[in-house]
């Protein structure tokens, strides 16, 4: 797949799989702009596709501010002129006790997670319909399916991005805006090398997730020729999520 001639940000691409779909891009042509709250990765990030002949900026950004979600954009169009695809990425969690997760946690989540996808979603699909459309791709989880203890704004925040990812492409749609959603499963950013024969042959694929995972499955939904997808919430994850578990 290629994408020269595209422009392609990529919100929390400071490391793990943004990192990753920040350079994937890159690779295959695109011009890409990198955003996050974390200024040294993420000019680090950027100066390694330069250094490699990509071409690329970063963009501080706090995603859950509407001043900045608005900045973004406006930097990628003075920057490359155009804004096709969008992969909102950025969001974190807060694993505390319900019991304990305070309000100010819930917010903090929420914004980044939820409210970064849909203002950085609105923000450019405002520049995509002027150019004919592009493509929207949110980052969700697994766990905005199943969960574990004490997840509750992180699962919360996920399940809303995949219902916000059916909504817009409803009202987008007309604008010939594509919106999807991938959900990631145990996706290893870290040593991967040191995960455990039980980790693997817990899932029915027979390995841990990998970022370049996820970034073939990007690559899929923005691929302009795979017009007719959209709306939809792809689960990568192994098949864990259609695995049964019973207690011995």
């Amino acid at each position: 797949m290629d994408f020269a001639n595209q422009t392609v940000i990529v919100t929390g691409a400071s490391g793990g799989i943004g990192k990753a779909l920040a350079a994937a891009y890159a690779q295959r042509g695109a011009s890409v702009v990198l955003a996050d709250v974390n200024d040294v990765d993420g000019e680090r990030n950027a100066d390694a596709i330069r250094v490699a002949g990509g071409k690329a900026v970063f963009v501080q950004t706090d995603v859950g501010q509407e001043r900045d979600a608005i900045r973004l954009m406006e930097e990628t169009m003075s920057a490359f002129r155009t804004i096709d695809i969008l992969i909102n990425n950025a969001g974190f969690g807060r694993w505390k006790p319900v019991y304990e997760l305070s309000v100010e946690d819930w917010d903090a989540v929420l914004h980044t997670n939820l409210r970064g996808a849909f203002l950085c979603s609105r923000e450019a699909a405002k520049r995509m319909r002027q150019s004919g459309g592009g493509s929207i791709v949110n980052i969700a989880s697994t766990r905005a399916l199943q969960s574990e203890p004490n997840s509750e704004a992180y699962a919360a925040s996920k399940g809303g991005i995949v219902a916000l990812t059916h909504a817009l492409a409803l009202s987008l749609g007309p604008d010939r805006i594509r919106v999807n959603c991938v959900s990631p499963g145990w996706i290893e950013t870290k040593s991967y090398e040191k995960l455990r024969d039980v980790d693997h042959k817990q899932h029915p694929a027979g390995r841990v997730g990998r970022p370049e995972d996820i970034v073939r499955a990007c690559f899929y939904l923005t691929d302009a020729t795979n017009d007719f997808v959209t709306g939809i919430n792809m689960i990568v994850d192994g098949g864990m999520t259609r695995k049964m578990h019973y207690e011995p």
